[in-house]
């Protein structure tokens, strides 16, 4: 049946003349989780094709000019220290992008777009640009996607589908279930949550980027006053209150260098009576949504009209940094979208205390950044102070990026399955790249095997992700280049040994402790959930020696020989002597644990549980 129905498919659009394509994963979407989706996918092999409205790679990071990297500068996972360290090779390093003060990594979009170009170069990845999808199929096994690119008409095949849309736009279409706006306490059990849903979704931001042209006398740059201009919408904007976030704005100079970035250009995306647009996009059609949309940068227009003139900026041009007639970015900054309900469900309970449940267990991606919500435009939203909720830094669970009743079909953006609270720290641009790359090693994977995304190995995943140097555990402390860095973060994501999460400003952290030394009884106890047979096992309180590492091979294996172990000592990476009376730190038995034990390959569902074999 499926063979007929392709080939009438083919048939009818042969007729009519419109062009087709055949592959194995089609994202919607090229922004920072698409984009990331496919790069992956695509150094795995798979064949992929990224559909994308505008003519720029990266959404938020770029084609919305929000290029002042939130959080994870200690945790380069993955795409996002690949991107990063391209960003500081054309700016001459780390202090070269840490110019403003809201971030240490700081770029002019248009380099990123064409960084993040360069990243796609792969002959299995093929990107239409300025390309609008007008239907969407469930096929037997796959999707049809038609498009218009150019006053063209195209219909691309594929058996997998990522929706990497800003705002979740395909989750309606595909019959996919989903959340949208702030859930009740009774969805989520969180006591922050308020008491009834609706559909309120966050402040969205049009950015603007300045440039200081000095004293010059020329006009281009200014801009024009908005017929509808009220500077009392403003007036605050040099005086925030001193508090945890970045402590007080001292001076109006102070505040336009927030987001100052390389070559003298300026991001204007202040939330502090700046720029900041409640727009109510789920109830608006899409015609509805451009007309309000409109309105959002006639509001950031006079943001900076009041920059220029009424604080005497008139240095701060527009620069030309977009390849659009208002010299605005092509996209707005929408900071929430319509989240799935996936496998798991991730709520702000799981942040505050992963180690309470096991979706830690399925990481796929890592995040530092606290829960951080822009909501002062709206009124009528209810008053939750977000930023303190206090949480560790956490991980994302792979069930997130599945739906429960759709198959063949993944999320990689602002959309995966979090709690509305949740999403105030998951929305961020290095953790939604890191989504992104973990749904394209999981659709590559889905590929490679033929098999549905839903049906693969999540330690598989995690496996792969590490090949890629992807965290799967947030542990500021193992480092990406430490030879032993997969193993830590395999034995971390097993729970036998656990993090120490701390909730820190606006880097939140969980540290791993490598230099520590493990007791007997940490390890056993770690150990006791993969292997039963330890249960009768005698552990103390002291420090694990060559011996209890025995004893513990031993008695899992009686015929376990210690030579073994001590041949491959050195080469294993382990930097303690392997004499029987130095205490092993969590650095050295996680090195053991991993070689020995290899714990991944016990698999785990979607809750983290083990599954029995």
């Amino acid at each position: 049946m499926k063979t007929i129905h392709l080939v009438l498919i083919t048939l009818l659009f042969s007729t009519l003349g419109v062009a087709q394509n055949q592959i194995d994963i089609v994202i919607i979407g090229g922004g920072a989780g698409g984009t990331s989706a496919g790069i992956q996918a695509a150094k795995m092999g798979a064949k992929v094709q990224i559909i994308e409205a505008t003519p720029w790679l990266g959404g938020m990071l770029t084609s919305a000019g929000v290029s002042a990297i939130d959080g994870n500068h200690q945790l380069p996972s993955g795409i996002w220290g690949e991107f990063r360290q391209k960003l500081r090779d054309h700016y001459g390093g780390a202090e070269a992008l840490a110019t403003g003060w809201v971030s240490h990594t700081l770029f002019e979009p248009s380099k990123g777009n064409k960084i993040l170009q360069k990243m796609t170069e792969f002959p299995n990845l093929t990107i239409a640009f300025n390309a609008k999808y007008t239907s969407i199929e469930k096929l037997d096994d796959g999707w049809s996607v038609s498009y218009q690119q150019k006053g063209k008409t195209y219909v691309t095949t594929a058996k997998i589908l990522i929706d990497a849309t800003e705002i979740g736009e395909l989750l309606p279409l595909v019959g996919a279930d989903f959340r949208l706006g702030m859930d009740a306490k009774s969805d989520t059990g969180e006591n922050e949550a308020p008491d009834s849903a609706n559909q309120i979704v966050q402040d969205l931001t049009y950015v603007l980027i300045l440039e200081d042209k000095g004293d010059t006398p020329e006009k281009k740059g200014l801009v024009k006053k908005p017929n509808d201009y009220n500077p009392q919408a403003y007036e605050c904007a040099c005086n925030r209150e001193s508090g945890e976030m970045f402590g007080g704005v001292s001076s109006c100079e102070q505040m336009l260098n927030y987001g100052k970035l390389p070559n003298n250009k300026y991001m204007i995306n202040w939330p502090n009576c700046g720029n900041d647009f409640y727009l109510n996009w789920p109830e608006l059609t899409t015609d509805d949504r451009q007309n309000k949309l409109k309105e959002a940068k006639d509001f950031t227009q006079g943001f900076v009209y009041y920059i220029q003139n009424e604080l005497g900026f008139k240095n701060l041009r527009v620069a030309e940094e977009f390849p659009t007639g208002d010299n605005f970015p092509m996209i707005p900054y929408d900071r929430e979208a319509r989240r799935i309900k996936g496998k798991v469900f991730l709520t702000v309970d799981h942040l505050e205390h992963p180690y309470d449940f096991n979706l830690y267990r399925t990481g796929i991606a890592v995040g530092d950044y606290p829960i951080d919500h822009h909501h002062d435009k709206n009124p009528e939203a209810p008053e939750i102070d977000f930023i303190n909720i206090k949480i560790p830094s956490y991980n994302i669970p792979i069930g997130s990026l599945v739906p429960e009743n759709v198959d063949n079909f993944l999320v990689a953006e602002k959309n995966i399955s979090v709690s509305n609270i949740v999403n105030g720290a998951t929305r961020l641009q290095p953790v939604v790249l890191g989504i992104g790359q973990a749904a394209g090693a999981l659709a590559a994977i889905a590929i490679s095997e033929n098999k549905k995304p839903s049906e693969i190995s999540i330690r598989k995943v995690q496996n792969t992700l590490l090949e890629y140097n992807a965290y799967l555990m947030p542990f500021i402390d193992v480092k990406i280049e430490d030879v032993a860095f997969a193993a830590m973060q395999r034995i971390g994501a097993s729970g036998i040994l656990k993090g120490t999460g701390i909730p820190f400003k606006w880097a939140n952290q969980t540290w791993f402790y490598p230099e520590q030394i493990v007791s007997e009884y940490e390890w056993k106890n770690g150990l006791l959930p993969y292997f039963s047979q330890l249960e009768n096992l005698p552990a103390s309180g002291k420090g694990v020696t060559l011996k209890f590492v025995i004893e513990i091979m031993k008695t899992l294996n009686p015929n376990y020989q210690e030579q073994s172990l001590l041949e491959n000592w050195e080469s294993w990476g382990i930097k303690q002597s392997a004499d029987g009376n130095t205490k092993l730190n969590r650095r050295t038995i996680s090195i053991i644990t991993d070689r020995l034990l290899n714990p991944f390959d016990k698999e785990i569902d979607w809750q983290g549980n083990i599954i029995s074999n």
